[in-house]
């Protein structure tokens, strides 16, 4: 026997939960279902309103009951010793005093038959509805639902439950259920209606969502349209709902709903850097440059702030997506960008111009190909020179991670090919990079996660002397080896000079845990290597950190706090470098 006393509206008010039996879950439960509880938690209730809420409770306590697997309950609520259930709404008493809830939950059922038909081929019924199971109403909801599903599925999509008979045997506290289905036509999409659009063009709403017209009905299908109606960025909410019932030739017709967000937006940003100085970025954004999704992007970048002057950096870019471009899931870019870039082993003046299509093969696959020039005056430990060249790029990345600024399962690769030919007296040849990650959650919630990262690149085809500057390798900073400086490991040139190197590998590993709340505690340990030619030959070098860091999760990705130090080189366990970022490092 227990008792759960809440104030109500003066002193002498009281609410008391007596049950026999059950354990605090079953308690819990019960108190979770009573409106009553509400009621006097968050109002001064009338005697009326407290009569409405004690004749609602039986059946909200029964239903407690029946999802807890006790189909012979005995339930009493007295108001001032009178059953609740006796006195009329015309009757209310002008003021309560007590109010007894005694609930005997009675013994607890398993299922004794337990049959769903007829499903579809393929369809999983959970174990939690079967023979001997554990009995309660939320199985039988959840085969409900995996069995209309099943049929949804497999194209017929007004699939129903049509008739349940559900017995409670008492003697042998055996609930036997027998659920009948009805699947109904297998339907095709039909037409695609669209409402709330107010500058983009019904046809192009269409074409971005995909949905086949007159294909077998598919809900996966519906889920990818309003997927990627949301992912153009030009609207606030996506919603897609079936008509209520087929046309005659079997054919279902869809609704788009739409709110369209502000067509356009811009942004400011500035970051401190103990290395690098100060940096400003601006960006200016339209969503929907010819009303059809089309986004144009401008983008200002000045770094190096408060540095030499000659180191300071500036980048001038614009960017513009078509999406559904010739596929639903392809999306055309166009960029375009002017660059004064002044890096540890190279100074350079750059010139860009690149196009090419994104596809999305599934929700963890995408691949990339582009068409791009670029000219290049550099200066570096080689002399002054000029390149021109034509690009192309082939890309994929395969992401199973299951959140890309804080994760803790999964793994991403990425994997990038871009040959270029030489144009004037620049060389030809190809640089090929990939970036892999991995994560694993240990103990209770994920409470230390084993995260590590590897990163391979080269270059092939011109001598070191030939390679444009920006396609030679580094290592040393945030993205590589935290604790050594940035760009700090590179190849010595014949002339004696210092410069990136044809060849690069790095290799991470992270120890992150969770310390009280948001709080965050990691150990890491990097290291990374350069050599002189492709392939991995000819002079190389390697350096390596180590370090620890403090995460605070703020729910859109951790703030993250690193400190690092060398741990080969003269500096070892000397020097430190202090990283700061939202996100994990890797």
């Amino acid at each position: 026997m227990c008792l759960l006393a809440l104030p109500g509206m003066g002193a002498a008010q009281t609410l008391d939960l007596n049950v026999s039996g059950g354990g605090d879950a079953l308690r819990s439960e019960l108190k979770d279902a009573m409106s009553m509880v509400d009621l006097l938690d968050t109002e001064t209730p009338t005697p009326q309103a407290l009569l409405a809420a004690a004749q609602t409770d039986y059946g909200r306590l029964v239903a407690a009951m029946y999802a807890a697997g006790r189909f012979a309950p005995a339930i009493s609520i007295t108001i001032d010793g009178r059953e609740a259930a006796g006195i009329s709404p015309f009757e209310a008493p002008g003021n309560i005093d007590q109010i007894l809830v005694q609930v005997d939950p009675g013994s607890r059922f398993r299922f004794g038959q337990a049959e769903i038909a007829p499903l579809a081929e393929g369809t999983r019924i959970p174990d939690s509805f079967r023979s001997g199971a554990r009995a309660g109403t939320p199985p039988i909801r959840t085969a409900v639902d995996a069995g209309i599903t099943g049929w949804r599925n497999a194209g017929h999509a007004k699939a129903r439950l049509v008739n349940q008979r559900i017995t409670a045997n008492h003697p042998d506290r055996e609930l036997d259920v027998k659920l009948d289905l009805s699947p109904g036509p297998r339907l095709r999409f039909g037409d695609i209606g669209v409402t709330g659009n107010d500058t983009i063009h019904a046809r192009r709403i269409r074409e971005i969502a995909g949905i086949p017209h007159g294909a077998v009905f598919d809900p996966e299908e519906i889920a990818q349209a309003e997927r990627r109606l949301r992912q153009t960025g030009v609207f606030s909410s996506v919603a897609i709902s079936e008509a209520e019932t087929a046309e005659p030739d079997e054919t279902l017709d869809l609704d788009v709903q739409l709110a369209e967000q502000k067509p356009r937006r811009f942004g400011f940003g500035a970051e401190v850097s103990t290395q690098e100085g100060g940096k400003l970025t601006a960006f200016w954004l339209h969503r929907n440059l010819f009303q059809g999704a089309e986004r144009l992007r401008v983008d200002a970048e000045i770094s190096g702030i408060g540095t030499d002057e000659n180191d300071i950096d500036y980048k001038l870019g614009l960017t513009y997506g078509r999406p559904a471009t010739f596929t639903p899931d392809t999306e055309f870019y166009l960029s375009a960008s002017i660059e004064q870039l002044n890096e540890p082993g190279f100074s350079s003046d750059q010139a860009s111009l690149s196009s090419g299509l994104t596809h999305r093969f599934s929700d963890e696959l995408t691949g990339t190909f582009g068409l791009g020039y670029r000219y290049i005056d550099t200066e570096d430990a080689f002399g002054a020179r000029e390149f021109q060249l034509l690009t192309a790029t082939f890309g994929a990345s395969y992401d199973t991670r299951n959140d890309t600024l804080n994760p803790t399962d999964g793994f991403y690769i990425s994997a990038t090919g871009l040959p270029f030919l030489g144009l004037d007296d620049t060389e030809s040849g190809v640089q090929v990079s990939s970036d892999a990650r991995a994560y694993l959650g240990l103990g209770e919630d994920d409470r230390f996660v084993l995260a590590g990262r590897a990163q391979i690149g080269s270059v092939w085809g011109p001598d070191l002397e030939g390679t444009v500057p920006d396609y030679l390798f580094y290592s040393g900073g945030g993205g590589t080896v935290r604790g050594q400086p940035y760009q700090s490991l590179g190849v010595t040139a014949n002339n004696g000079e210092f410069t990136g190197g044809q060849s690069f590998a790095a290799v991470s590993a992270e120890l992150r845990a969770k310390v009280r709340g948001n709080i965050g505690l990691v150990g890491f340990y990097d290291a990374g290597m350069v050599t002189e030619d492709s392939g991995f030959g000819g002079d190389s070098d390697w350096h390596a950190g180590a370090g620890i860091g403090l995460r605070y999760d703020t729910g859109i990705g951790p703030i993250r706090v690193d400190v690092a130090t060398p741990v080969t080189g003269d500096d070892a366990g000397q020097a430190y470098e202090l990283y700061i970022g939202i996100g994990q490092a890797f």
